[in-house]
């Protein structure tokens, strides 16, 4: 078997080498499969990941009036103490409002100070208890809490996280499905490129064929060949999605830090890129395999 595996490659690594132009396209063709597929995983893994942090954060926000009386900031209060769903509550001021937006968005921070006065509300930002809550007792919260004097305005975390949830998943399945009509592409040309080696190789396959030659042992450097061209494509691709994510990392990390509430953009884990190197194989043999039943 040994000696087989290693028959089957070295003659593929040859036939590589003498039509490396053709074998170059079907190894960019699976590169570009495998690189638009990870850049969607990386994309949506991190989406993931600062969903659930903001779900930890504070998840609904009541925005209070500038001329909020004693008596209104206490039944507002006391609505937050009482209810079944709320875990904590934090008070930020219109001054500490301010602060928050000047941190995070340095860049407008002194046209916030040039304001002749300050914008930016005071409010209450609520976290609701783990485990899931019943939507509808917040949604019940929500409203009443909307319907209090000296309350401007009620933002529920919830209802935009389940939109970008239901969003990152549309994303999620969108570069799934273009990955696997350019993995389809990738296929065929990998299956044309092997049909090209077949052709030149004609006349070898017949003497083969007479002397008795298995016909597993004829067909295996053509899979070879698909195989190698899958994992080059692959490996490319990686380093390529690696190389992208390290110039965001160094450039834009600290913006997208703080966007995100001090999160930071994570590469795909160890077992997602080696199923994607796999899968570039995969699709390589898939051709290769097509190609080489034209053998018989």
């Amino acid at each position: 078997m040994i000696g087989a595996l290693k028959y089957f490659f070295t003659e593929a690594s040859i036939s590589l080498w003498r039509g490396r132009r053709a074998s170059l396209l079907s190894s960019v063709t699976i590169a570009t499969a495998v690189f638009v597929l990870g850049v969607f995983l990386v994309v949506t893994t991190n989406i993931d990941r600062a969903a659930l942090s903001w779900r930890a954060a504070a998840e609904m926000s009541v925005y209070l009036r500038d001329r909020l009386s004693s008596e209104e900031q206490t039944a507002i209060e006391r609505i937050l103490t009482l209810s079944p769903v709320v875990a904590a509550r934090d008070y930020v001021s219109k001054d500490q409002a301010l602060q928050r937006f000047q941190q995070l968005f340095p860049d407008l921070a002194a046209a916030a100070v040039e304001l002749p006065d300050n914008p930016f509300p005071a409010s209450f930002e609520v976290r609701l208890r783990s485990g899931g809550p019943d939507g509808d007792a917040v949604a019940s919260l929500a409203r009443r809490l909307e319907r209090q004097p000296g309350v401007a305005d009620v933002q529920y975390d919830r209802r935009w996280l389940d939109r970008l949830a239901s969003v990152t998943a549309i994303v999620r399945w969108a570069g799934i499905v273009l990955a696997l009509l350019l993995g389809g592409a990738a296929a065929l040309t990998v299956t044309n490129v092997v049909r090209l080696t077949l052709y030149a190789r004609r006349d070898e396959i017949e003497i083969m064929q007479l002397v008795g030659t298995p016909l597993g042992r004829i067909r295996g450097p053509f899979v070879a060949e698909g195989i190698l061209q899958g994992g080059a494509g692959s490996v490319v691709a990686l380093l390529a999605l690696a190389a992208a994510y390290l110039v965001v990392h160094v450039r834009y990390s600290a913006t997208i830090a703080r966007l995100v509430g001090g999160l930071s953009v994570q590469f795909l884990p160890t077992p997602v890129w080696i199923v994607l190197l796999f899968g570039g194989m995969a699709v390589g043999c898939l051709g290769g395999l097509v190609a080489a039943r034209g053998v018989r």
